[in-house]
C-alpha cells in the first residue's frame, strides 16, 4: 500500500520580462466643462474671507478681499487596465510512503528502491521519491487611476462627464503639456506582474493592457488678495461639479 505524504519544490530563478505583451494605444480624453467662471466667482464671494481667517475666528471684512483672477486649466490623470497571465510547469519531488517490507516499486515501467525516511529513520515504513512536474496557471488583474505624479487615486475623486469632441484643440488652446512618460505602465507592471520563481518551463505567458487613457479634467483657480495685508491666496474648484478641491495639487504654471 502506498500513500503520497509530502512534496518538495525545486526552485528555479527566472527573469521578470514576460514572453508576450499586448499594449493598447493610449487615448486622450478631455472632459467637458459644466461650470462657467461666473459661477465660480459667485461661490468664491461666499467663502473668500475664510481664506484669510486667523486663529479660526479673526475674519477680514468681505470688502477687504478682492478677486484678482479666475484661471481655467486642465488636470491630467492616467487610467489603465490590464492583466497578467502565466501558464507554466514547475519541478517537484513527491515522497511516497511504502510498507517497510517492500523492496521494489514499479510505476510506469520505472523501478524505485525504497529507502528509510531521512527525517526519522526509526519509522515503521520506507519511502520512494518520484520526480515530476506540476502545471499551474495564475492570473492577476488591475484597473488604476493615477494622478500626474503617479499616485493612485480613488475613482470617486475623478468626476466624469461626456468628452469634448476635439480634445487636441482644447489642449492646444490652454497650452496643456501632454503626459508622455509611461508612469502608468510602470505602476501596473509592479502591481500585477509577479512572475513565479519556481518556473521550470513556460507553456504560455501574457502581459496585456486592454485600456489606457489620459484624462484631462477642467479646473478653476480663483486668486484673491487681502487689500489690508497684501497677502494673496487661491482656491481650486472642480470644473464639472464646482466642488472645492480640498487638497489642490500644484498648478501647472507653478510646477
Amino acid at each position: 500500500m502506498t500513500e503520497s505524504v509530502s512534496e518538495e519544490k525545486i526552485v528555479i530563478s527566472t527573469t521578470t520580462t514576460p514572453s508576450s505583451e499586448k499594449i493598447a494605444e493610449r487615448s486622450i480624453i478631455v472632459y467637458e466643462t459644466r461650470i462657467e467662471p461666473n459661477v465660480i466667482e459667485t461661490i468664491g464671494e461666499q467663502t473668500k474671507t475664510q481664506l484669510f481667517t486667523r486663529f479660526g475666528f479673526m475674519k477680514p471684512k468681505p470688502e477687504e478681499i478682492q478677486l484678482l483672477s479666475i484661471d481655467k486649466y486642465y488636470e491630467p490623470y492616467m487610467a489603465i487596465s490590464g492583466r497578467y497571465m502565466i501558464d507554466y510547469y514547475r519541478k517537484c519531488v513527491y515522497t511516497v510512503k511504502v510498507d517497510n517490507k517492500v523492496h521494489e516499486v514499479i510505476l510506469s515501467n520505472q523501478k524505485y528502491k525504497p529507502s528509510q525516511p531521512t527525517d526519522n529513520p526509526t519509522k515503521d515504513h520506507n519511502v520512494i521519491k518520484l520526480q515530476g512536474e506540476e502545471r499551474l496557471t495564475t492570473e492577476a488583474k488591475a484597473s488604476l487611476i493615477l494622478d500626474k505624479f503617479g499616485q493612485e487615486i480613488k475613482p470617486k475623486e475623478l468626476p466624469s462627464t461626456p468628452p469634448e469632441p476635439n480634445p487636441k484643440e482644447i489642449l492646444t488652446t490652454y497650452r496643456v503639456k501632454e503626459i508622455t512618460q509611461d508612469t502608468d505602465l510602470d505602476t501596473i507592471r509592479s502591481r500585477i506582474l509577479k512572475r513565479p520563481k519556481d518556473i521550470n518551463r513556460l507553456n504560455n505567458e501574457l502581459f496585456e493592457i486592454n485600456e489606457r487613457a489620459i484624462i484631462y479634467t477642467p479646473r478653476y483657480r480663483a486668486l484673491y488678495t487681502n487689500l489690508k495685508t497684501g497677502e494673496t491666496k487661491a482656491i481650486e474648484y472642480d470644473g464639472i461639479t464646482a466642488q472645492k478641491i480640498q487638497h489642490p495639487r500644484p498648478h501647472p504654471q507653478h510646477l
